[in-house]
């Protein structure tokens, strides 16, 4: 048996790929019969007023996540788009000292557009543009230097796939 848990936080701007990785990983190591789990960080607080004082995020990865090993899990995809600032607790979360491997995915304001304008409808397009074109920069500045930066520009989501599981070597003899 596995003693400690191996994750995957993918960070990055509205609209740079995190949710379209995570489910093409999902979908390759699911066809590679890869026993792992996803977790769109996003649903674990998301709430009005935002509950973010309160840790809900962690409060309920660490729930989930119990369910999960309970379940025989150790490896777990983790998207949000802050996630590789926030290694630390999400890890300490999890309560099993996870191997930690962080992708900071990144995108070019024109890019990130197109892609948003693809999803977003009506006043909130802009809105997201906006916030998007900030949080890169916030998080190009503080992201750990550890943390892999991947660019979208240009790729597809089975090639960008791929070289994330390069990163993690997840295979079935692990």
């Amino acid at each position: 048996m596995v003693d400690r848990s191996e994750v995957l936080f993918i960070g990055g701007r509205a609209g740079v790929g995190k949710t379209s990785l995570a489910a093409e990983l999902h979908h390759q190591l699911s066809a590679a019969q890869v026993k792992h789990a996803v977790i769109e960080g996003d649903n674990l607080d998301l709430a009005y007023p935002p509950p973010w004082e309160y840790q809900l995020a962690e409060k309920n990865l660490a729930a989930i996540w119990e369910n999960y090993r309970a379940l025989g899990y150790h490896r777990l995809i983790y998207s949000n788009t802050a996630s590789v600032l926030y290694t630390a607790d999400l890890a300490s979360a999890m309560s099993d000292n996870p191997v930690i491997t962080a992708v900071l995915l990144t995108s070019s304001d024109d890019a990130a557009r197109v892609r948003l304008g693809q999803r977003e409808i009506g006043t909130a397009l802009q809105q997201h543009l906006e916030r998007s074109k900030q949080r890169a920069a916030e998080l190009d500045q503080h992201a750990p230097a550890w943390v892999h930066r991947i660019n979208t520009d240009g790729r597809t989501v089975s090639a960008l796939a791929a070289e994330v599981l390069k990163l993690l070597g997840w295979d079935k003899s692990l």
